[in-house]
């Protein structure tokens, strides 16, 4: 079936859909990725995660036109991308890539009012339609203070948000971004997800992403795409994406050291036998295990419930965990077993400011520690800081 689009021919191929791939192989003189399965929906934002050289670039190049697939066909609404004119295409779809133009004598808003070039006549004169959506891309990108400014004078941060409302000036219904928070400070990296969220589902937009800020990709993207091994390894939601065994499978690391909890990796535990135990829970503990593993000292902890906070940072950094079931008191297993990883240790960190009914167990490895002539801290800072042990100061 053909559709006659002001005065271009498109193939029809399938029911219209803001952006798919089938059986994309892209690359240069060789692929880098091979049979890429994509179908993206309106008022998502997808974010495009996996190591450095993995292809994530070059598979965003593909899907926008700027790099020809070596086999398989991008679809965008519907429509062969390759079938489509450019200024066509300009009107659907909308990209910002990792470039750095340095445009002479253009001021911010100028660089921001070209986004709106496949709306306006053969002179380019702007509309006061087109007026009105560059001020709001510069308002949406919190940039309008700068907005007369010289461009070549702009940080890299302002520069990624005026190329940023470039794109959402085309009022595109696809926004393809490449590393969109590079250059930006982690308020400015919140903010800037925020509003592409906000943009895809109040606009009905299809928005992907590459993000190496993988926290930030966990909270902010309906959809997930990971890449390595020369192609797609996962996609899903952000909860089937983001587990030990996915991450650790694409990025090379050990499952323990991704924490779901947090959105993020942990440095490598320290090696060793325990030599400071932990009484921690309900999030008491972090700073303390967090210092111990700088400090290259290699810890147990214990007993804490199983889905704590507590719990599962330790599970990362501790080299020996005792648990219990969640929302349940302490077992008599656990707390044996947790005296028998105290003994073998040279002091105990006591996090708790209380305990309860669930917990309230794990005073008897308090009173242990002290009829085990072990010395008791409140904090880590305090054990590092505090009185010398056997003499001299503590070495662990």
């Amino acid at each position: 079936m053909n559709a006659q689009i002001n005065g271009s021919t498109r193939r029809r191929q399938e029911p219209a859909t803001p952006l798919a791939a089938r059986n994309l192989s892209a690359g240069y003189a060789a692929p880098i990725v091979r049979g890429v399965e994509i179908d993206l929906a309106a008022g998502t934002l997808t974010a495009l995660i996996g190591p450095n050289g993995s292809g994530k670039s070059t598979i965003l190049k593909s899907l926008c036109g700027r790099l020809r697939p070596l086999a398989g066909t991008v679809i965008v609404e519907g429509a062969e991308l390759a079938s489509l004119r450019e200024r066509d295409l300009a009107r659907t779809l909308a990209v910002h890539d990792t470039s750095r133009p340095s445009p002479e004598l253009l001021t911010c808003r100028d660089v921001v009012e070209a986004g709106r070039f496949p709306h306006t006549g053969r002179f380019g004169s702007l509309t006061h339609a087109d007026r009105d959506a560059v001020q709001e891309a510069l308002a949406l990108c919190h940039i309008e203070d700068i907005s007369e400014r010289d461009f070549a004078t702009l940080s890299d941060g302002q520069r990624q948000r005026a190329l940023i409302a470039r794109a959402i000036c085309q009022e595109p219904r696809v926004l393809i971004l490449d590393e969109p928070t590079s250059y930006l400070d982690v308020s400015s990296q919140l903010e800037m997800l925020q509003m592409l969220r906000r943009l895809a589902r109040a606009r009905g937009i299809c928005v992907i992403a590459s993000l190496h800020e993988l926290a930030l990709a966990q909270k902010a993207a309906d959809h997930v795409i990971a890449v390595a091994r020369e192609g797609i390894a996962f996609q899903g939601s952000a909860r089937e994406a983001f587990t030990q065994e996915h991450m650790a499978n694409l990025y090379g690391i050990d499952p323990s050291s991704f924490n779901p909890a947090f959105g993020s990796f942990e440095m490598e535990r320290p090696r060793g036998s325990a030599r400071v135990f932990i009484v921690a829970g309900g999030g008491s503990g972090v700073e303390d295990m967090r210092e111990l593993q700088r400090r290259d000292v290699p810890f147990a902890a214990g007993v804490l419930h199983r889905g704590d906070i507590d719990w599962s940072l330790a599970r990362a950094l501790a080299v020996q965990v005792i648990d219990t079931p969640a929302f349940e008191p302490i077992e008599e297993r656990a707390i044996m077993d947790a005296k028998a990883a105290l003994e073998g240790c040279r002091a105990l960190i006591w996090s708790l400011e209380d305990t309860g009914a669930v917990n309230r167990r794990n005073r008897d490895l308090l009173e242990h520690a002290k009829a085990c002539n072990l010395p008791v801290y409140a904090s880590a800072t305090e054990l590092f800081n505090g009185p010398e042990l056997y003499g001299h100061a503590p070495t662990f």
